[in-house]
């Protein structure tokens, strides 16, 4: 796995565990994984 990779993976799982706090729903948690991959996609680019 690259870092790129890990930090995508990361990322995701950091925007599931926030989109389920806030939103309480499954579209929040999918909401949240998919901008924390994109963000942790970015980080280090």
């Amino acid at each position: 796995m690259t870092t790129r990779q890990r930090d995508t993976a990361i990322g995701a799982g950091v925007g599931t565990a926030g989109g389920a706090a806030i939103g309480g729903n499954a579209l929040s948690t999918l909401g949240g994984a998919a901008v924390g991959g994109v963000i942790g996609n970015q980080v280090g680019k």
